[in-house]
């Protein structure tokens, strides 16, 4: 038998002075399960599943009524020698359409829808915060920022519109300066400055990656529906600007419903 074997106290001291640690992980935040008791948890499935079955439902039901009172008859043959004037997209293109009569295609149509879908993607990770989840707008100051961005918006966006329609700076400098400034250099720097705005005011009182997307989002979102109203109810024969009421040729443009 050996010494060790012999003393007990001896073989453990030789064991402690030989045995080794390692780390196996470092956590920079609480774990995902803090302040997740059952009192705060909502179940996927059956509540919220049944919450989104209700919901497609109500959709359904109305899509149905609708389709009940509103006719939608198929047109004569397209003649290739007459124009529909105004030849519209349906109304889930018209926010498309209206911005192409802002810039060049390809940087309203292509480009820029582009950017706004990588930045919805990229929400996730941008704001991967658990602060204030699941709760509307996350607090009072979120509400707040949601706001004050969609009545920016809804008072500069028409205002554009209506300025660059009856302002055209691609038109009135035609041939003055290249085509490329006045198709896609000028009307993104216009649309920049217009959604960059917000955000050096937002600057001022050092905002959360959370308050930065609401921020985009809200731009974004009130956007979208300014051009989709624009193009619908307020653009008449020639694609011009006119009240929804007051179009020309007895137009209306509950039509292209």
């Amino acid at each position: 038998m050996t010494e060790n074997t012999k003393n007990p106290e001896a073989f453990s001291e030789d064991a402690s002075k030989t045995k080794t640690y390692s780390l196996v992980e470092l956590v920079k935040a609480p774990t995902t399960m803090v302040d997740k008791g059952p009192d705060d948890t909502i179940f996927s499935f059956p509540v919220v599943a049944i919450m989104e079955l209700l919901l497609t439902l109500v959709v359904t039901v109305l899509l149905l009524m609708m389709s009940l009172f509103v006719n939608a008859p198929l047109e004569e043959i397209a003649n290739p020698n007459t124009t529909t004037d105004p030849a519209k997209a349906p109304w889930y293109f018209m926010g498309l359409q209206e911005m192409l009569e802002h810039g060049h295609p390809t940087l309203m149509a292509v480009a820029m829808p582009t950017i706004m879908v990588l930045f919805v993607i990229a929400i996730p990770y941008i704001d991967n915060s658990r602060l204030g989840s699941g709760v509307w707008f996350t607090s009072k100051r979120g509400k707040r920022i949601t706001l004050y961005t969609a009545i920016y918006i809804l008072v500069v966006m028409p205002l554009y519109i209506y300025i660059d329609t009856t302002f055209p700076l691609r038109e009135l400098l035609r041939g003055q300066m290249p085509d490329f400034l006045l198709q896609s250099v000028i009307p993104a720097l216009i649309m920049g400055v217009i959604v960059i705005l917000p955000l050096l005011v937002l600057i001022r009182s050092k905002p959360t990656s959370r308050e930065v997307v609401m921020t985009l989002f809200t731009v974004l979102f009130v956007s979208a529906v300014v051009f989709t109203l624009a193009g619908f109810l307020f653009r008449g024969p020639g694609f011009e600007l006119y009240w929804p009421w007051d179009m020309p040729g007895n137009y209306s443009p509950w039509d292209n419903l």
